[in-house]
């Protein structure tokens, strides 16, 4: 999970200054020493650990904030604050152009993800109602071409390719095939190499001078940490990259790049890549980032993700089944696997405000959401539509059909009824209220045992 080690650290320095109730200058210096090492074995660019705390230390150690009712919590809206100004304030745009097509290059080292995070770039505006064409200019890698187009397909984005000729000729013709054919976005998928050479920065900076993009963004991968950051740093000064893109966030527990780079080069983040998934890449809001760091949970994000798998009329047919209180195993079966498309579990629990700090020690079993499809899928049409009907001995054959006992099927039974129950309150919830409600049963609990 992204961020982990830093959040656990930060949230036990924090711990320590909201267990005094008043706080004195000596004990701020002390939370902002903790602090720095923190992000330090986060792998943050020490010059930005070292200008982050100072800058903190200098706000918190104010009469305003020592003298206030609750200093702790006002550090750490301090420290939210910097965090959030740390990796650029805002969420930054991708550029769009006044004429089509709008020319993004990506560019990179190898290994980075810079072929499958073009597709989930021209996926994603694709889906926001642009027409977008991947171009390949990578001539040297073997099988790049076909990679980009196997992905370019799964993303229902057409790829222009012209083989192996110079990479300068395929851009320039890529432009002007999306303008012959109506695309408004040309994404230019520039070759990589294991290491930064001249040989590479000149051939970027010729199609650079040939089709004067309008965005230069830079994929890197987030869990090379420092590394990360100084590759970010040469191809801005050789090249002059417009944004970054980080990738296999959700890997790194750290979060070093995601910390220095906006600093160490002036450039924003402008995505991040959360998954191997081509409907994985998040426009990155540092916000919402600072608020993840902190174990503050992040809804917006949350919410952004089911609106992306939930669709509007099947969550219509869903509220009028609950309004019924129709809900059945099919209606279950459907949310399980909506969430299953959310991505990784913890992680999403994750964004819920108050659960990230809890599940430190607690080991979610992603197999749970495939045992309890393969209990209701063990069942008959009728028994799905019509649980009444389930009685020992076709819970008996349930549990033989899909390998599991007797028990855990009276358990998926029982999380059903609780669901109905709730819905029916949920009915009269103008009436009563929420009192007596019961836990909400829709996420499997988080233990490995049961679901």
């Amino acid at each position: 999970m992204a961020f982990e080690g830093l959040t656990e650290k930060l949230s036990a320095a924090f711990k320590k200054l909201r267990s005094k109730g008043k706080l004195t200058e000596s004990d701020v210096k002390e939370a902002m020493r903790e602090v720095r090492l923190a992000l330090l074995e986060a792998d943050v660019n020490y010059k930005v650990a070292k200008d982050f705390t100072a800058s903190v230390t200098e706000r918190a150690i104010g009469s305003k904030v020592l003298e206030s009712l609750t200093p702790a919590q006002m550090v750490v809206k301090i420290v939210n604050e910097e965090l959030c100004a740390l990796m650029g304030g805002q969420a930054a745009r991708l550029a769009s152009a006044s004429r089509p097509p709008c020319i993004i290059m990506m560019c990179g080292l190898q290994g980075a993800g810079k072929t499958t995070h073009c597709a989930k770039l021209a996926k994603m505006l694709k889906s926001q109602g642009h027409r977008p064409l991947l171009a390949a200019c990578d001539v040297y890698r073997p099988a790049a071409i076909k990679q980009l187009e196997v992905v370019g397909e799964k993303a229902g984005v057409p790829v222009f390719q012209m083989g192996n000729i110079n990479p300068v000729e395929i851009a320039k013709k890529a432009v002007a095939h999306a303008r012959d054919y109506g695309n408004d976005y040309v994404i230019l998928d520039t070759a990589g190499r294991l290491h930064i050479d001249e040989q590479l920065m000149d051939e970027l900076k010729n199609i650079k001078a040939a089709v004067t993009p309008h965005e230069i963004l830079f994929v890197v991968d987030s869990m090379t940490g420092q590394d990360a950051v100084n590759a970010a740093a040469a191809f801005n000064e050789a090249l002059g990259i417009d944004g970054v893109i980080l990738t296999k966030l959700d890997g790194d527990t750290r979060g070093g790049a995601a910390l220095s780079v906006r600093a160490v080069t002036g450039k924003p983040i402008k995505f991040v890549g959360v998954g191997e998934k081509l409907d994985d890449l998040e426009v990155f809001h540092p916000e919402r980032m600072a608020s993840r760091i902190l174990g503050m949970g992040d809804v917006l994000s949350l919410i952004e993700k089911a609106e992306k798998q939930f669709d509007e009329k099947q969550a219509e047919e869903l509220a009028r089944k609950m309004q019924e209180n129709k809900f059945d195993f099919n209606d279950m079966l459907e949310q399980f696997r909506q969430i299953n498309k959310m991505g990784d579990l913890k992680g999403i629990l994750s964004m819920i405000p108050g659960i990230g700090s809890q599940l430190k020690d607690v080991e979610i079993d992603e197999r749970q959401i495939a045992r309890v499809e393969a209990i209701i899928l063990s069942m008959t049409p009728a028994e799905r539509a019509n649980p009444d009907i389930i009685n020992p001995s076709r819970k008996r054959r349930i549990a033989a059909g899909c390998g599991m006992k007797v028990e855990d099927v009276n358990r998926l039974i029982k999380q059903l009824e609780q669901m109905r129950k709730m819905m029916k309150q949920m009915k009269n919830f103008g009436k009563k209220g929420m009192r007596g409600m019961p836990r909400m049963p829709f996420m499997p609990p988080l233990g490995r045992r049961g679901f």
